[in-house]
């Protein structure tokens, strides 16, 4: 299968990270959108690189900064003196796969843009929308302890996440395991496959369309959920983007798993990484340091699992 030959080659260059490939897979293959929040230095700009050569895909990375404009990131109207009119340069937002660094830094007017790029898959210039490339993904990464200078991504933003995960650091084997390939190597890169392409991408998107979801499974999502809502340490619970996430990341799962009808195990796989971060806890139980994250399983062990 396409899908684990994609993740054998992200495993040459990302070492002892195959859960976190597996998941971003997931999300690319449920067409959705990724928020890393993680410190500096742990591989996010090379993984999201790598799965864009492996898939055969443009990257463009953009470093957001305070001063970063709209205009930047989804291009302008610049006008042509020889032609007398105005012609349209596109943004780094014209590929298949964007690094969006630091989103965090940017300006809420800024962050807008993407966010509206994200949910329409277009930008509009003007009076003139212009339709961005098939597939479109934004990988976005923040600092989860860097704080001053920065604008935190509202909750209605963040809702428009698929997944909102970390990569972590590497254990001490993992990290012999990564120098030992830098000195094998004799170079810095690694050369990266080609094992797809744009088109092929989007088929297997559209192939999780096809994958069975049980109607009990469905109740179980939608239960999941519900229970965000109902929680007495919950502020404000999931929404219904928060079902529909599960639903399409758990078909996502089962088809890159071979399988095309999904078990309550692709459910539990995403859950929290689909569901949490669109969780605000009370502030009582923020102070007490409770974790959206630990809400999210404690919701699994009490919900019922149906027999499938």
């Amino acid at each position: 299968m396409i899908a684990s030959a994609i993740s054998a080659e992200i495993q040459k260059v990302i070492i002892g990270k195959a859960h976190v490939i597996d998941n971003v897979l997931v999300n690319i293959l449920a067409n959705g959108n990724l928020l890393f929040e993680d410190y500096p230095g742990l591989a996010k700009t090379l993984m999201t690189n790598t799965f864009a050569d492996a898939l055969g895909c443009d990257f463009k990375r953009v470093q957001f900064t305070p001063d970063l404009l709209p205009a930047d990131i989804t291009g302008t109207n610049i006008y042509d003196a020889k032609k007398g009119e105005f012609t349209f340069k596109p943004g780094p937002l014209f590929c298949n796969l964007l690094l969006a660094d630091e989103i965090n830094r940017a300006p809420p007017k800024t962050q807008a843009a993407l966010l509206e790029a994200m949910q329409e898959k277009q930008v509009t210039i003007g009076t003139v929308t212009h339709k961005l490339p098939a597939p479109f993904i934004v990988m976005a990464t923040q600092n989860p302890v860097e704080q001053e200078g920065t604008y935190p991504l509202p909750e209605a933003q963040l809702d428009r996440f698929m997944f909102k995960m970390s990569v972590g650091y590497p254990d001490r084997a993992d990290e012999d395991e990564i120098l030992s390939r830098r000195i094998a190597r004799g170079k810095d890169a690694v050369d990266v496959d080609v094992i797809t392409d744009p088109q092929r991408v989007i088929a297997m998107q559209q192939a999780c369309e096809d994958v069975y979801v049980d109607p009990a499974l469905r109740m179980y999502m939608v239960e999941i959920v519900a229970r965000t809502r109902e929680d007495p340490r919950v502020l404000v619970g999931a929404s219904p983007r928060g079902s529909q996430a599960l639903l399409k990341t758990s078909r996502a799962s089962a088809a890159l798993r071979g399988r095309d009808f999904v078990t309550p195990d692709d459910i539990k796989s995403v859950a929290e990484i689909a569901v949490a971060h669109r969780l605000i806890l009370k502030p009582e139980h923020q102070i007490k340091g409770l974790e959206p994250g630990e809400v999210i399983q404690s919701i699994l062990r009490e919900v019922p699992v149906p027999t499938v």
